[in-house]
């Protein structure tokens, strides 16, 4: 049986090689054109190149967006858009328009067409349609049951991807018009202005209509026996620090049930270093029931940012024992932290000596985005990109 894959968000090219690093099989990522996510940095086309070589090396893949509702306007640049992309080497572009899965399929014979989940499938008729069509795999829409994906599985022999952690659209997946109305941006070109966030004056309290975040960990082995090709995490706008740790943490997962290890006690753990990066309450959502209003919030919610994230390693003093970070939030001798590593290494230590960046003795770290260095000695290799964490 061939592994599942895990999928990964990437908004520039510093969240790819992060997430690549931390265990993800493949990325997806926009350019500066076409794309769902224009607020997000997104790849030119020399970043795009540099990113595709970076995975390929690593034997991994990127997937391209290209799954705006297109208007007349944007087909005038479109298929020189396309060449540029496919020479830049990716792998399978991410679509919703019916021509463009069909351009791309008569003219670019090695890279592949997922449908996006902006095209909302939700049935097994219209997954055959896109199969006779060409389309090589289907990310299903986020609001279907484990039965119903089961159902799409078994009918159509399609690759089938869906959505196991983070954001949820509280409109249809790829229908939304609320941006549209309440902003004048539109959702489906690029511009969702996240009106299901906002908080609505009533008469009583403020009401809001935003969803819980998806969060699917405990589903991974149900999900892996049904057939499901690719598991994808949203949130090509969030921190390195939150790519690191959910990739990093489903991971752990996948493997662990692959090599039949996995138990309560890695499954517990994972789950709540998931709880801990979250800046929202997760459901499981549609999987395993009809959402209803323990899946949505109402009043009173609140969003705060992370705090457990310490720093990023920028270098390694094997000789002299010491940790170069780039700091992000505040910390102090005595405390008890985590190093984790791409390679999935976790050290907990307690930290014992703090100086700044001239070296001066220091009790507290107190200036985000400043360089300090930490006292540890280890035998594990400390690589790029590994991070530090409140335990």
């Amino acid at each position: 049986m061939d592994k599942i894959e895990l999928l990964a968000p990437a908004g520039d090219l510093e969240r790819l090689k992060v997430t690549l690093l931390y265990g993800a099989d493949a990325v997806y990522l926009g350019g500066e054109k076409y794309g769902l996510r224009a607020n997000a940095v997104n790849f030119t086309i020399d970043e795009l190149k540099e990113g595709c070589t970076f995975a390929h090396k690593l034997g991994k893949k990127v997937f391209f967006t290209l799954n705006i509702v297109f208007h007349n306007s944007d087909m005038e640049e479109v298929y020189s858009y396309i060449d540029l992309v496919v020479e830049a080497g990716v792998d399978a572009f991410i679509v919703s328009d019916p021509f463009i899965i069909s351009y791309i399929k008569n003219n670019y014979k090695n890279v592949e067409v997922h449908l996006s989940t902006q095209n909302s499938t939700t049935n097994y008729k219209t997954a055959t349609y896109f199969k006779n069509e060409g389309v090589d795999r289907i990310v299903l829409a986020r609001e279907l049951s484990k039965d119903e994906i089961k159902e799409i599985i078994d009918k159509t022999g399609m690759d089938i991807e869906i959505f196991i952690h983070g954001a949820m659209c509280t409109c249809f997946s790829g229908r939304c018009a609320l941006s549209n109305y309440v902003t004048n941006r539109d959702a489906n070109r690029g511009g969702c202005s996240q009106v299901c966030r906002f908080n609505f004056k009533t008469s009583n309290d403020d009401f809001t209509m935003a969803s819980k975040d998806l969060n699917m960990a405990e589903c991974i082995p149900e999900i892996i026996e049904m057939g499901v090709k690719s598991l994808k995490i949203e949130g090509r706008m969030r921190s390195i620090y939150y790519l690191a740790t959910v990739v990093s943490s489903y991971r752990k997962i996948i493997d662990a049930y692959y090599e039949k290890v996995l138990n309560s006690d890695i499954m517990n753990r994972e789950k709540f270093v998931l709880s801990r990066v979250a800046n929202r309450e997760t459901t499981t959502q549609f999987f395993n029931k009809k959402a209803d209003h323990r899946d949505q919030y109402y009043t009173g919610r609140q969003e705060l940012s992370n705090q457990d994230y310490l720093g990023q390693v920028i270098f390694y003093d094997k000789e002299n024992s010491l940790i170069k970070i780039y700091e992000r939030n505040h910390f102090s001798v005595g405390d008890e932290v985590e190093l984790f590593t791409p390679k999935g290494d976790v050290i907990s230590f307690t930290i014992t000596k703090l100086y700044d960046e001239e070296m001066n003795s220091k009790e507290r770290a107190r200036h985000p985005d400043s360089i300090y260095f930490i006292y540890l000695d280890t035998n594990i290799e400390i690589y790029e990109y590994s991070m530090i964490r409140k335990v």
